[in-house]
């Protein structure tokens, strides 16, 4: 679908448009990572569904107890490290200990193979992975300490490091990377977990299946679908494999004991679990590449081995929802049991603040503003309070990682929340309070050059003034004639000032302060421009390509490629957190928003040369929509005209520039599907051209060319009904009449506040000079009162 269009755009004084192509995004229901939905109508995401309340956790305690199971088998194996039987036997007890969950025994036990073996690193790590485990997961600035001198210890960063010698290094990195995992530090651990990827064959093959996931969460956190997709494929088939070895080795050995059995129901259950997580991961990675028809395969599968879990409920909601079918979206949300939900403490999830802003996401699209407005209150509320719950067992203010959970440090969302808020309130018509929002998500996501252009249009729209009457058309009387001032042969009309005054905030401030000021706009269209790429980095998104190809394999199935090479296609991304990447084309087309925005406030702020500069710089654009080509044009005759190049300005307001006036935004099919129309200015080729003739009339009067003015008055006013007229161009005939010296057909105008019967019957006696009208014209009185503007 089309991003909304331009919204409250001035007739007469084109600058004044504000462009509006964004939205809300969406959390998803995940432990690791909350989706942000990209900013445009149809990306919004209800629900990740990555999030397995068991398996998680289960994740994670495995990968601490394989730290301490690949130090005991080492110390078991290794017999020329010179391991006597006295190592061996507090190594087994300690590890014995820690899967018991007695961890107090498990660090005697370490405490006393710390004394026979001072130089071994692994015991330190174990220490403290046990340490962990005992403070119930939330001593993590310990262990992230504990976890960096180590590293520094063996001298193995993750630049460095060629090879991995043995598993307790493995351990140790991947340690490292789920703590920066929680710790938002997504590229630093996905620089470690590649790492790890490369020298993953000889690991076991649970902690390879981990080590995968890992990456996997991190691509789709990032929005690197292609790369999970790559990914779940190696995991698909290192599964299968290591579902047909067990099976070989149950079938030669012997199952008849009710251990053998009980194992092998418990192996079987986690590969139908991996399998089901597999199913949702894919579910997610096809909603980020929006490619329906594989989405709606996978959600098959994810239902039939999930059930009516929140997840799949959840993912099933998204689905839906980017098909358009939004009631049927909202009554999945509904059918979710929330009370089934372990709590955020255990999970990291505030699945009720998910639930309260998914329905804002699907309220917004439903162009319920005020609705959705509202469940985005409701879900900053629930942040809020699961926030103040997690701050007050927190004690130490210098270790701000520690005193709760590590899966909590992920569970604050109020910046995403923030965002939300503020582009559903920019569509409101609540700029300032958007303003008040998005201020504030900014100083998180600096870097999405989208942010800034929100905060931008917040400022504009903020300064407009009176969009009612600029979205309505012509307003009463009232808004020509100010006052009506004297008496008898001395009274007055006094004109209404049509220009608008901007408020000024910075008083004696620099303009850097953050208010909705339109010097401070000039600042985030500048921040904006500045974070777009440079163009031509076709090199670089190759060798990105290369790189997930080398990743991925040669496992990945047909269905995949075809959808990931469809992504490529033309494509390139930057982030813009917390919403999804920007592709190429909405590169370009938000890079001609931002050079229109700045053209419009370089106008206000009296910059005339730098208005000229953006305009002409927007009009180059090579992938320009019709719509903001037609502003490009009134913005560059503005500037030229009040820098009195009066010819240049009547080649920019000539009405055959304009040919389209759509946004010219393409999409994908699956786009388009339940989607509403753009709402855009101008509505059509005829009001565009109609308000290039108006300009171009104004245009004509600065040369006193005033019977070409009124040719393309009269024009413009024969192409549009009486009441869409604006004011200005009352005001213009007005003028004209006075400098013409009909004060009496002036004053009709105005009284009648009616253009056109005026100016025809003028226009009727200029064509037939030869003719004499059946009536003789009377002369022209002196008027009972004259006209004049304030």
């Amino acid at each position: 679908m089309k991003p909304i269009g331009l919204k409250g755009v001035k007739v007469f004084a084109p600058k004044s448009s504000v462009r509006l192509e964004g939205q809300p995004c969406s959390l998803g229901q995940s432990r690791r990572k909350v989706k942000l939905m990209d900013e445009r109508p149809y990306t919004l995401t209800i629900g990740n569904g990555d999030y397995f309340w068991t398996n998680k956790d289960t994740l994670w305690n495995y990968v601490q107890t394989l730290s301490d199971q690949g130090a005991e088998k080492h110390e078991g194996t290794s017999q020329s490290s010179g391991i006597t039987d006295q190592e061996k036997e507090l190594s087994t007890s300690a590890f014995q200990a820690f899967t018991a969950g007695n961890y107090d025994a498990c660090l005697q036990h370490l405490a006393c193979l710390q004394e026979v073996n001072k130089d071994d690193y692994k015991i330190i790590l174990n220490t403290a992975v046990a340490e962990f485990f005992k403070n119930n997961q939330t001593t993590t600035d310990s262990l992230r300490q504990t976890l960096n001198q180590l590293k520094n210890q063996v001298h193995s960063a993750v630049e460095e490091m060629d090879g991995l010698d043995d598993v307790e290094n493995s351990m140790l990195y991947y340690n490292q990377a789920v703590i920066l995992y929680h710790l938002r530090q997504y590229t630093e651990a996905i620089a470690v977990g590649e790492k790890l990827y490369q020298f993953i064959e000889p690991f076991e093959e649970k902690f390879a299946q981990a080590v995968c996931f890992l990456l996997v969460d991190l691509y789709i956190l990032t929005y690197q679908a292609e790369k999970a997709l790559h990914l779940l494929a190696v995991l698909e088939k290192m599964i299968s494999q290591g579902s047909n070895n067990k099976n070989g080795k149950n079938e030669t050995g012997n199952n008849t004991n009710k251990d053998g059995l009980n194992h092998k129901a418990e192996s079987g259950a986690l590969i139908e679990a991996a399998k089901s997580k597999i199913h949702q991961y894919k579910v997610r990675a096809y909603i980020q590449m929006k490619s329906l028809k594989a989405c709606k395969r996978e959600i098959k599968s994810v239902m039939n081995t999930a059930g009516n879990s929140a997840p799949s409920l959840f993912l099933k909601s998204n689905f839906e929802y980017l098909r358009g079918n939004y009631r049927k979206a909202v009554k999945l949300l509904n059918s979710s049991n929330i009370a089934e939900h372990p709590g955020f403490m255990k999970t990291g999830e505030c699945l009720r603040c998910m639930f309260w802003n998914n329905l804002g996401c699907i309220h917004f699209a439903m162009s319920k503003h005020n609705l959705g407005i509202f469940y985005f209150k409701k879900a900053l509320q629930e942040n809020d309070n699961v926030c103040a719950q997690l701050s007050a067992g927190s004690t130490d203010p210098g270790k701000k990682f520690s005193g709760r959970p590590m899966c909590t440090l992920l569970t604050n969302k109020r910046y995403e929340l923030l965002y939300n808020c503020g582009i559903q309130l920019l569509h409101i018509g609540r700029p300032l309070a958007a303003f008040e929002c998005l201020i504030e998500a900014v100083q998180v996501y600096h870097a999405n050059p989208r942010l800034w252009l929100r905060l931008a249009e917040c400022c504009i729209a903020a300064n407009k003034g009176t969009a009612e009457q600029e979205t309505k058309g012509l307003p009463s009387k009232k808004g020509i004639v100010q006052s009506i001032v004297g008496q008898g042969y001395h009274r007055k009309i006094v004109l209404a000032s049509q220009s608008i005054q901007n408020t000024v905030y910075n008083d004696g401030q620099s303009s850097a302060i953050p208010v909705a000021s339109m010097e401070f706009a000039a600042i985030c269209l500048r921040n904006a421009l500045l974070l777009l790429p440079e163009e031509q980095q076709d090199p670089k998104q190759e060798n990105g390509s290369k790189n997930s190809n080398q990743l991925g394999g040669n496992t990945e199935s047909s269905e995949s490629s075809e959808t990931c090479s469809k992504s490529h296609d033309g494509d390139k991304f930057i982030p813009a957190p917390p919403s999804s990447p920007l592709r190429k084309q909405e590169l370009e087309n938000l890079k001609c928003s931002i050079l229109a925005c700045s053209a419009y406030v370089a106008l206000a702020l009296g910059d005339n040369l730098m208005a000229l500069n953006h305009a002409d710089k927007l009009l180059q654009q090579p992938k320009l929509s019709g719509s903001l080509k037609f502003l490009g044009h009134l913005y560059a005759a503005e500037a030229l005209i009040s820098l009195d190049r009066i010819s240049d300005a009547i080649t920019h307001l000539n009405p055959e520039n304009v040919t389209d006036v759509s946004l010219g935004i393409s999409s994908n099919e699956q786009d388009q599907a339940g989607k509403r129309a753009p709402q855009c200015y101008p509505s059509s080729v005829t009001s565009a051209r109609t308000v290039m003739l108006f300009n171009l009339g104004s245009a004509y009067c600065l040369r006193s060319e005033y019977d070409k003015a009124r040719k393309c008055l009269h024009q413009a006013a024969s192409m549009i009904h009486p009441k869409e007229v604006p004011p200005e161009a009352i005001l213009l005939a007005v003028y004209l009449e006075l400098q013409n010296g009909n004060t009496q057909l002036a004053l009709q105008i105005i009284k009648r506040n009616q253009l056109l019967p005026a100016v025809k019957t003028l226009s009727e006696m200029r064509k037939k000079p030869v003719f004499q009208p059946v009536h003789p014209i009377q002369p022209i009185q002196m008027p009972a009162f004259t006209a004049q503007r304030k």
